[in-house]
């Protein structure tokens, strides 16, 4: 089964977080670090809730993700990733406006709260799942649907999925300890480009993921067609992780009643014809 997200407020299921950090903080000016979805998804919750919103984007990102960001009512600031990072941005945006609430996608209480009521909503599907895979990037997502899934008493094994060439969360459940990134990886997943996932989401991560399934580029490619023509939502790369990992990974799956999380559709037009155009071979 897939839980698609796509069909979310801004396109995937960000909005859960937004929504929860925009209404629950007092501050008038909330400003945050995104490749994209995180971006709209408070972008909109802030302009819902009549609050200022600024967000920090990688000059890597999609332009389809800077234009919504900035059609929600954001203030788009963006940096070279090359010369500074994103956080080193948040902070001097931090000092220059101190009323604001700095709002992290994925290392944030209010963003595990939000992104949980996904697990309870899994919790409920009959029959019950075995399994449920989501994908990993700062780990915002698996934290919520492991917190949602254990409130409801799901007995389902959750599995992350993460690419390969942007590995850090399944290196550092494998060593025990917060591995990160010496600088943004390079993989078509946008959404999995964090350095590391974040402090809040560890110990949950820690507890809850059965395993990380490190899932190659060409995997990520196919999942995205597959979903394409076999069952039509459009799913960028990040939100076809899930899928990939039924691809890369069968036989850690098979006899499982398993549900793939697709976490979001955003993705631009022009890559995302590119990939339904690409030969995959693995």
């Amino acid at each position: 089964m897939l839980a698609v997200e796509t069909f979310q407020h801004t396109g995937s299921f960000k909005f859960r977080a937004a929504w929860n950090v925009a209404r629950n903080v007092p501050n008038p000016h909330i400003i945050a670090s995104s490749s994209g979805n995180f971006g709209q998804a408070i972008a909109l919750a802030c302009r819902i809730s009549s609050k200022r919103c600024t967000v920090v984007m990688p000059h890597t990102s999609a332009r389809v993700k800077v234009d919504a960001v900035r059609g929600y009512g954001g203030e788009v600031d963006l940096v070279d990733v090359r010369h500074t990072s994103r956080a080193a941005r948040v902070r001097e945006l931090a000092e220059q406006h101190p009323d604001a609430y700095i709002a992290s996608a994925y290392d944030d209480a209010l963003v595990i709260e939000g992104n949980a009521s996904l697990g309870r909503e899994l919790a409920r599907a009959a029959p019950a799942f075995d399994a449920v895979v989501v994908p990993v990037g700062g780990g915002g997502l698996s934290a919520g649907i492991i917190t949602g899934l254990e409130a409801s008493g799901s007995r389902a094994r959750v599995f992350g999925a993460e690419p390969l060439q942007a590995n850090d969360a399944a290196r550092s459940l494998r060593a025990g300890r917060i591995i990160a990134h010496e600088q943004e990886p390079d993989t078509l997943a946008d959404g999995a480009r964090t350095l590391s996932v974040g402090q809040q989401n560890w110990p949950i991560l820690q507890r809850g993921l059965s395993t990380i399934f490190e899932i190659p580029e060409s995997a990520i490619i196919e999942a995205v067609q597959l979903l394409f023509r076999l069952t039509n939502p459009k799913a960028e790369p990040t939100g076809a992780l899930s899928v990939a990992a039924l691809l890369a990974k069968p036989s850690e799956l098979r006899g499982r009643r398993v549900c793939c999380v697709v976490s979001g559709g955003n993705v631009d037009p022009d890559v995302y014809r590119e990939l339904l155009g690409s030969p995959v071979g693995r």
